[in-house]
């Protein structure tokens, strides 16, 4: 196959990685095969017209996908070791081009598994789900069955939470679990306070329900005490939200004796805490919940979306006391009926078989190799980030503004999204979130990130564009 010649605008990666990535799309249509070897490195350069370091790296990030093997004096060689390996898993393996292509970018993602045999036990949960088919079409009771519910107890008592089972239940995703609460404990006109840089979805929420949101400042551990108390004094607000545990998006954990403070502020002021812990699981040893440490204040809601995957759209959460149950219960009802019973059975089944941690650890340790990855490119101290976030939060210098510096970022395949879209009040500063996680791979997302790193050295108007 000496007279391999790829078209690169077939992929949107830089020129380096187009290679491999059209190295491995010829082996899965048959157009190379194992066992062909690849036109010499100078001569393909000259073909494309590209530099021979350009086909150098090509060449090497085709090998460390497992799909070349280069031999001094022979040359390089097609195996398709990666492709097969795919390929034994089945033909059904590969996923539904018009599912698989579909991404929401405005989200903050998790990393997707990609590593074979976590992916091949998660299709067995899912196989051992199918032979309950049947019953799972039913409508059922809210909240979840007693085996599910058995599930959330053992997953919630990682963070330290042991409720009562009438206080907790399996709900359909955070979102809808946030409405219903707020709709309890606010009524229109009436104010809610928040992080003044806060989870946009917190804010829609608000604007839906017409409630009057209120951000509180922030300081290095979180909202400040004193800013809470004083917020209490002048607005009479009817609750607190929170998303405590690796914040979206500015990736802060508030740490324990800032909860404590918070807390006692709230207990003196009757204040309902509502604890959004969508990231809470991601850290290994974090800090306690809110709710651990006032449980009678605190709505606390344990989201699945970014430990075990958001198209579960599963939630658990616990009331803080019996007497919130009813109501919230009855609007649940009313709003959604019922969490999904197959999403609810799968989930089970993975904490239960132990294919839920597997995928945490998973989510841990590619969130912390692609934050790895921004350190190698970025300056230190020109970004915020944790070490296990699946985000960056990135003020912008140089005359970048984030309008300019999303429509630049728009082809590389990462999300960007403003810092319109979590700013309370005031004018949104100039910053945008960067997601690392989704559906983009290692090696795209470092070519995504070389990018970005490049257009941040100078001004708008010096960004040239190489993908």
């Amino acid at each position: 196959m000496n007279d391999w010649h790829p078209d690169l605008s077939r992929s949107s990666s830089p020129r380096y990685m187009a290679i491999a990535d059209l190295i491995e799309m010829d082996l899965r249509s048959g157009h190379l095969v194992a066992g062909d070897r690849l036109p010499p490195q100078r001569e393909l350069a000259k073909r494309l017209n590209v530099d021979f370091t350009t086909v150098a790296r090509g060449y090497v990030e085709a090998q460390k996908r497992g799909l070349v093997d280069s031999h001094v004096g022979r040359g390089t060689f097609v195996t398709g070791a990666a492709v097969r390996q795919h390929q034994d898993l089945g033909a059904d393996y590969a996923p539904d081009p018009r599912r698989a292509s579909v991404v929401d970018f405005s989200m903050n993602l998790p990393p997707e598994p990609d590593d074979l045999e976590l992916i091949a036990r998660m299709r067995e949960g899912m196989s051992a789900v199918a032979a309950s088919l049947i019953p799972l079409l039913r409508y059922q009771g809210f909240g979840g069955s007693v085996v599910d519910k058995e599930a959330a107890a053992a997953w919630l008592g990682r963070r330290g939470l042991t409720p009562s089972q009438e206080r907790f239940f399996v709900t359909p995703g955070a979102h809808p679990a946030l409405l219903a609460i707020f709709g309890l404990l606010a009524k229109p006109g009436e104010t809610v306070l928040s992080e003044i840089i806060t989870y946009p979805g917190m804010r829609s929420i608000a604007a839906q329900l017409r409630l009057n949101l209120a951000g509180l400042p922030m300081d290095g551990d979180g909202i400040r005490p004193d800013a809470l108390a004083a917020a209490c004094e002048r607005l009479k607000p009817k609750a607190l939200y929170l998303n405590p545990t690796l914040q979206n998006p500015t990736t802060l954990t508030i740490p324990a004796g800032r909860r404590e403070e918070i807390a006692a502020v709230a207990r003196k002021y009757h204040l309902p805490i509502v604890e959004d812990d969508a990231y809470g699981f991601i850290p290994q040893e974090g800090p306690a919940p809110i709710a651990a440490t006032a449980p009678d204040l605190t709505w606390h809601i344990g989201g699945l979306a970014k430990c075990l995957g958001a198209g579960l759209r599963l939630a658990y959460v616990v009331a803080p006391d019996t007497r919130a149950v009813w109501p919230f219960v009855s609007a649940m009802r009313a709003n959604n009926v019922m969490a999904s019973p197959l999403n609810m059975a799968l989930a089970t089944r993975w904490i239960e078989d132990g294919t839920a941690d597997a995928i945490l650890r998973f989510i841990r340790a590619e969130a912390g190799a692609r934050q790895q990855m921004v350190a190698a490119v970025l300056p230190a101290g020109s970004y915020r980030a944790d070490p296990i976030s699946f985000n960056i939060w990135l003020p912008l210098t140089n005359g970048w503004t984030r309008s300019t510096f999303g429509s630049h970022m728009h082809s590389a395949g990462i999300g960007v999204v403003a810092s319109d879209a979590f700013t309370v009040e005031g004018a949104a500063p100039e910053a945008v979130r960067v997601c690392l996680g989704g559906p983009i791979a290692r090696q795209k997302l470092q070519g995504a990130l070389e990018f970005m790193a490049h257009a941040l050295e100078g001004p708008p108007e010096m960004a040239a564009s190489f993908f």
